[in-house]
Parts: C-alpha cells; structure tokens; sequence
C-alpha cells in the first residue's frame, strides 16, 4: 500500500530556511522532517512512498539519490580512483517515487497528477510538514470499518486552520469551514486514506484538496474522520521547527517510535 506525501509547496512561513530548500527537506533532530514522517509509516510496514515535490524538487531528489552519503559513514580512497566504500550501511527498506508534480499546483492537482503511481488501490496521503505517534495500522483499519472514499485525522489543538465538524455516531465530516473566534472544533492535520475515488473530486491543478475536494465530500457524506487525542505537531513556523527540534535532541520525540 502506498503513502503519499505533498511536498511541493513554497514553505513561506519559514522562509528563514525554505528559500534554500523545500519545507519537507527542513531538518529536525538533523534529519529532514520528510525523513521523519517517512519512517512512522515505515514503522507500521508501509514502504512505498509516492512525493509529490515541486518547488525545488531537486534537492529532494539529489538527497536521496546521494541518501548513503547524508546518512553512512564513507571513505573516500583517491588512491583508488576516488573510490567510495559505505560504513554502517544506513538503508531503508523503502521504495520511492518522486514526482514533479508542478511549481504552482495546488494540493489537490498535486495528489491529481500522481494517479498513475498508486492505480486503483486504497492510499495513504499526509503533509510533509507535519509529525505523529498515530497507529497507522488502527487509522487504516477504521477507514475500512467505514467505507468511505476519505478518512482523514481530526486532532484538537489550539485553532490556526480550517476546523471539522464531525457527527458524534457516525464520525461523517458534515462540513469543512473556516474557525470561529470562540471555536474549540477538531482541525484536520493529515494522515490521511483515499479510496481510489478520490480521483472523481480531483478537477485539475487548480483544485484545492482542503477547500474544494473535502468540501464536496464531506457533502456527500464520503468524508469520516479519525480522532486523535495522542501527539502531533506541525512545522508551519521557524519556532514550530525549534520545538519540534528541541523534541528529538532530548529524546522526547513521540513520533519516534522505531528509536
């Protein structure tokens, strides 16, 4: 089962470091936090990974083409050529498809553009600026309870985004819209499944996932949410990104299970 991850966006509120490099590729804990949300699903089993880049693609590419280099000790012998020899082989058990999905695309035309690289198989989708001890197993199995083309995770925290409002039964999102001032609702944070209907609410690059595709959705009543009252933190802002720093170099990630 594949994970997609949107990572093409310009990152403007952490511009102090995304005018380098995509949000994705920023590091916590020295690694990108790409490579964080990577090993959860992996944690879980699921290796395949389908990125979604865009705006300044290549860097991702270049990192992972060169992952021995960013994550093994190496020697390099000029007596031999230049010769490289890897210490401490740092491999995943991943495999990854990074597709440049487009400079200006929205999150929605992202996801469109991908449908050749996960076919018509049930797919996770999550934001490659966000970090969870979710059980990746336990969401997909409500989403198969469920039977809904979407399932997303609803977490309550402090308001900055769109907020849910999810029927108490039946965990169906009957709507998606902007908070309140005195709102205390759940706000989606990603960790995502989509059935391969998705692609009939995906219009073009246009199409905004949040504001757009969830809207109709939870309209037709195919849109469930997942509650989580465990950890999750987003890298939205440069203080965002120290905590969530602070987090790993005291070793009180809780997203780092696989340590």
């Amino acid at each position: 089962m594949k994970t997609v991850i949107l990572a093409g966006g310009y990152g403007t509120r952490i511009s102090e470091e995304s005018h380098l490099k995509p949000k994705p590729m920023i590091e916590i804990g020295g690694k990108p936090i790409l490579w964080h949300i990577m090993k959860e699903y992996s944690y879980y089993g699921f290796n395949d990974f389908v990125i979604c880049a865009g705006y300044k693609q290549q860097v991702i590419k270049e990192w992972f083409a060169n992952y021995y280099l960013h994550n093994s000790d190496v020697t390099f012998d000029f007596t031999d050529g230049g010769k490289m020899q890897v210490h401490s082989n740092a491999s995943e058990p991943w495999k990854v498809t990074i597709v440049d999905t487009g400079l200006d695309t929205m999150t929605g035309g992202r996801i469109r553009r991908i449908r050749p690289y996960v076919g018509d198989e049930t797919f996770f989708m999550t934001y490659g600026d966000g970090v969870s001890d979710l059980n990746i197993k336990d969401l997909l199995e409500f989403h198969k309870k469920h039977g809904k083309i979407a399932t997303l995770t609803a977490v309550a925290v402090g308001q900055r985004f769109g907020v849910l409002d999810i029927e108490e039964e039946s965990s169906l999102v009957s709507s998606f819209r902007e908070k309140d001032v005195e709102d205390s609702s759940r706000i989606n944070v990603g960790y995502m499944v989509f059935e391969p209907g998705i692609f009939d609410y995906l219009d073009g690059d246009g199409t905004v996932l949040e504001k757009d595709t969830l809207n109709r959705l939870a309209t037709a009543g195919e849109l469930a949410a997942y509650r989580y009252d465990g950890f999750w933190g987003c890298m939205d802002t440069k203080r965002e990104k120290d905590k969530l720093d602070s987090l790993v170099l005291q070793g009180a990630a809780p997203w780092m299970r696989w340590e």
